[in-house]
């Protein structure tokens, strides 16, 4: 059985792949964010635009780039998962890692800016963006509004994708926010 990051960071980047080429490239990245502000109905404004883009490309510069072990532009699942593994390898680093870009994201996804993404908000993002069928977003939905309220807020928002990249728990439902994953 593989590796539980391997299955996470496998379909992490499935969904990472924009064009499905199996590769990951700084046009994957930008892309990512085009569909992110593309899913939505309306225009977020050009702050939001602006942080994204500045936050994806330091995140393709900082973190994929540097996984690029043969030079070529673009990192391949093996490149990407192992190079994940290398540099997230402690929790305590989430706020400069991957937190300025899912602050980003939230803001992204909370396509009423009340503060909350709701379980629409959710499936319509997770399941535009990234394909994850209606049913998973739903469980994982559910399974991530930790205080029942009907509403992620920004900490349960953090909480997930710090779980995602960072946890070994094999129940976590985090582990399931980019699509289901099984062994």
């Amino acid at each position: 059985m593989r590796e539980l990051q391997d299955l996470k960071y496998g379909q992490w980047f499935k969904g990472a792949d924009a064009d499905g080429d199996g590769f990951i490239t700084q046009h994957d990245v930008r892309k990512m964010s085009e569909r992110y502000i593309s899913a939505r109905e309306t225009t977020p404004d050009p702050e939001t635009v602006r942080r994204l883009t500045e936050g994806m490309d330091e995140f393709w510069s900082n973190v994929i780039a540097p996984m690029d072990q043969n030079g070529d532009g673009k990192v391949d699942v093996r490149e990407m998962t192992e190079g994940f593994k290398r540099v997230l390898t402690d929790r305590a680093l989430y706020p400069q890692q991957i937190a300025p870009v899912t602050n980003c994201f939230f803001d992204l996804v909370d396509l009423n800016g009340d503060g909350k993404i709701d379980q629409a908000e959710f499936q319509q993002m997770f399941d535009s963006v990234a394909a994850v069928p209606s049913e998973d977003c739903a469980a994982v939905f559910a399974a991530l509004d930790l205080d029942r309220s009907g509403g992620l807020d920004r900490d349960e928002f953090h909480q997930a994708l710090e779980e995602f990249f960072y946890g070994n728990d094999p129940d976590a439902p985090a582990n399931h926010i980019f699509g289901k994953v099984s062994a």
